[in-house]
């Protein structure tokens, strides 16, 4: 979204391992291990519950990816797949354009964060929100980062790359000449053009994604996927 040009910080995360085993036990212990399971059951659901973007783990991941969603796109987004496809049919949006952003502004880091106040999954700013939103829901924020999206491309006639200027520079900068954009935007553009030509050319890997991701994207995604819980 348009913003302060910044540097992205990511709040740390970890997981906990469980172990587990086999043996037996008498009759006696039944009631004390049952008391015990159940408190444990009912901690873990509290922590669900207060924390639901922390509780995702590699369970959640899709068993395949959507025939409209090419596979390009690094693990952390096609977390995220069955949203995306969702999520671009809501807005009448190719997913492979929804799935490009995403992976440009948070790698699939629905509680990514700039030091200039964008926010979430799209990297919304706050006043895309509503009174009452939780700009870290991954529908809301998809949704205003979307409305977004959707006003862009209208304003560049169909033309994705010069949406994708639109979303990062402001909408205003579709009009003008490329050698006034600032140069955050000519970079989003350098980039997400030609991963999002790759995705929809069918192409089994795209360069550019590869240079983004070892140029700007090692710690975004793995903050992602720490978050995500992806081995």
């Amino acid at each position: 979204m348009p913003r302060a040009r910044s540097t992205k910080t990511y709040p740390e995360s970890a997981a906990i391992p469980q172990d587990s085993g086999s043996g037996c036990f008498s009759g006696f212990m039944f009631v004390p291990l049952t008391v015990i399971f159940i408190s444990a059951l009912l901690g873990l659901l509290a922590i669900k519950k207060a924390n639901p973007l922390l509780s995702t783990s590699v369970d959640s991941m899709p068993d395949s990816i959507p025939s409209n969603l090419s596979p390009i796109f690094r693990r952390e987004v096609l977390y995220w797949a069955d949203n995306i496809s969702k999520w671009a049919s809501a807005s009448n949006l190719d997913p492979n354009l929804v799935a490009t952003i995403m992976q440009i502004e948070s790698c699939g880091d629905p509680r990514a964060t700039s030091s200039a106040g964008a926010m979430g999954l799209f990297q919304v700013m706050p006043f895309h929100f509503l009174s009452g939103d939780n700009p870290y829901d991954p529908e809301t924020n998809a949704a205003r980062g979307l409305a977004y999206l959707v006003r862009s491309l209208a304003t560049a006639n169909g033309d994705a790359r010069l949406a994708m200027a639109g979303y990062n520079g402001g909408i205003g900068v579709i009009h003008r000449s490329e050698w006034n954009w600032h140069a955050q935007t000519k970079r989003y553009v350098q980039y997400g053009a030609p991963i999002y030509y790759d995705a929809v050319s069918g192409n089994p890997s795209s360069t550019a994604l590869n240079d983004w991701y070892s140029n700007y994207g090692v710690s975004l995604c793995n903050q992602a996927s720490q978050r995500l819980g992806l081995p």
